[in-house]
């Protein structure tokens, strides 16, 4: 009997050894196929914003780049090409792979890295930020904080004479300049952080942002700037004076009509196990640049909208 049990041992240990090691191989290469997957994803991406560098001109919501891929499966994209549902080499079943994606223009967004410049805080984005925060509700002193911990990391210097804080390279890092929590969530889908000082995009910005962005804005002009795009986007500046009036001053330093700055979400679901990634890039005329990934569980509470692409 004692023999038995321990050939009953041994054996169980190696089956449960191998079953291991199979379970630890089908999760790596689930995750290298959905890297390959999501880096096709981001391509696809940029190709549609390159196509849109090649006209130039203003970006605005109406065009390809900024109409969502709701989840769709992946097959659909292999038949639509090569007229296949699966790929006959492919080691995963495409049929249970579903892609979904969005595109959205970082400029149409407050820029913190406008707060500050060289350590010195910039007067005209310091305005726009207060009328954000006070629109938002957002206590002041978490401002004063944000610029003031801003200035520092730019200058690479502390308030003590001591290590300056780390510059944050996203939204959600903003905590390190002394931001709560709350304050982060609360501004994220108002404000954007990019690696060098830009204008807000009046064909893309929210109200929040419009009312924030344009001394003397106020909500009846801000809503008659979204219906006025949304029959006719913005081409120029001079359009949106026209449309607002010689009382609002619309400069041209911190205002535009055109980005360089978009983010991309990628989301793919393959069975019950799902990859987030986002990512930045620039666009300069034809050139589109990522500049930053990240992989993660982004917005997993919104079903409809999830990672880059547009259809």
């Amino acid at each position: 009997m004692l023999t038995v049990t321990l050939v009953a041992t041994f054996a169980a240990a190696a089956m449960w050894q191998q079953w291991r090691a199979v379970e630890v191989e089908t999760a790596e290469r689930g995750r290298v196929q959905s890297t390959w997957i999501l880096i096709g994803a981001l391509d696809w991406s940029r190709l549609i914003l390159r196509e849109d560098g090649r006209s130039g001109g203003a970006d605005h919501l109406a065009e390809p780049w900024a109409v969502p891929l709701e989840e769709a499966r992946l097959s659909t994209f292999l038949a639509a090409e090569n007229n296949v549902s699966q790929v006959d080499d492919a080691s995963t079943d495409t049929t249970e792979a579903f892609l979904s994606g969005q595109i959205t223009d970082m400029q149409g967004r407050l820029n913190i890295t406008n707060l500050a410049e060289g350590g010195q805080v910039q007067a005209v984005a310091l305005r726009q930020f207060t009328r954000l925060f006070e629109r938002l509700g957002l206590p002041p002193q978490q401002l004063t904080r944000l610029v003031d911990g801003l200035r520092r990391a730019q200058a690479g210097v502390g308030s003590d004479g001591n290590t300056a804080p780390l510059l944050p390279p996203t939204i959600s890092q903003l905590t390190w300049l002394g931001l709560s929590p709350a304050t982060v969530a609360t501004l994220a889908p108002h404000v954007t952080l990019l690696p060098v000082r830009t204008p807000v995009n009046l064909n893309t910005a929210g109200i929040d942002v419009l009312m924030a962005a344009i001394d003397g804005m106020d909500s009846a002009t801000a809503q008659k700037m979204v219906q006025a795009r949304e029959a006719r986007h913005f081409r120029t500046l001079s359009e949106v004076r026209d449309l607002v009036g010689a009382s609002i001053d619309i400069p041209d330093g911190s205002l535009a009509v055109a980005s360089s700055y978009f983010e991309v979400r990628g989301r793919l679901r393959l069975g019950d196990a799902m990859v987030d990634e986002r990512s930045l890039v620039r666009k300069q005329g034809i050139d589109v640049t990522t500049l930053w990934r990240e992989r993660g569980a982004f917005d997993r509470e919104n079903t409809l909208a999830t990672a880059p692409l547009p259809r």
